[in-house]
């Protein structure tokens, strides 16, 4: 199975409704999504689609140094509209800006789906967007339990920075707060080439197992 990120559009919604309700408590209102993909300035939302063969626009091989590994996937005018998509939705992520700072609201992943690197690829298609609307850093808050997530978020330079008592409020559970340094930080962004390499060098791989 081959894995891609989109722009999030609202036709995609209830889809993504859908993968929400399996994996929080307190998922989102159609309305509150139709907000946020009306304000793609301040707020971009992306969806992860699966293809049992090839998508048309994929890189065939890791690109080269700085060029984003989803840049042929991830086009940049999201107000532009889309015809539908015959690629169903995995995954989904989103991301606000606060003045320099982009804070990733939600990643998450369909159930029979995860651990394919899945969540990983929607990260990277993130911290793209962020870079593009001028982000200079990112933050996120993942449940103190989520061992797993915190793993993924300190491979790409989130380290923690504090907690926010009972901040969860299906059970009351702690947040842990992760910053990153400056994401267009030469050495952040070397960093993430090589880890950019390795998803997918596995995304081939897994792709090549399962064809």
């Amino acid at each position: 199975m081959y894995y891609f990120i989109q722009p999030m559009h609202e036709d995609d919604i209830p889809h993504v409704q859908e993968i929400e309700r399996q994996s929080f408590t307190a998922p989102w209102s159609a309305n509150t999504y139709r907000r946020e993909l009306g304000m793609p300035e301040t707020s971009r939302y992306l969806v992860a689609r699966a293809s049992p063969t090839r998508p048309p626009n994929e890189p065939p091989s890791p690109p080269a140094r700085r060029k984003p590994l989803l840049q042929a996937l991830l086009p940049t005018v999201f107000s532009k509209p889309q015809p539908p998509s015959p690629y169903p939705i995995v995954g989904y992520g989103g991301l606000w800006l606060m003045v320099d700072e982009g804070h990733i609201t939600t990643i998450a992943v369909a159930p029979a789906q995860r651990g394919q690197g899945i969540g990983e690829l929607l990260l990277n298609g993130l911290i793209d967007q962020a870079i593009e609307i001028k982000a200079a850093r990112l933050t996120l808050e993942v449940r103190i339990s989520n061992e797993s997530a915190q793993r993924l978020y300190l491979k790409y330079g989130f380290e923690p920075s504090g907690t926010r008592p009972r901040y969860y409020t299906d059970n009351g559970e702690d947040a842990l707060i992760m910053w990153t340094d400056v994401i267009t930080d030469p050495a952040y962004l070397s960093r993430l080439d090589e880890l950019r390499e390795r998803l997918a060098a596995r995304l081939q791989r897994q792709a090549g197992m399962n064809a």
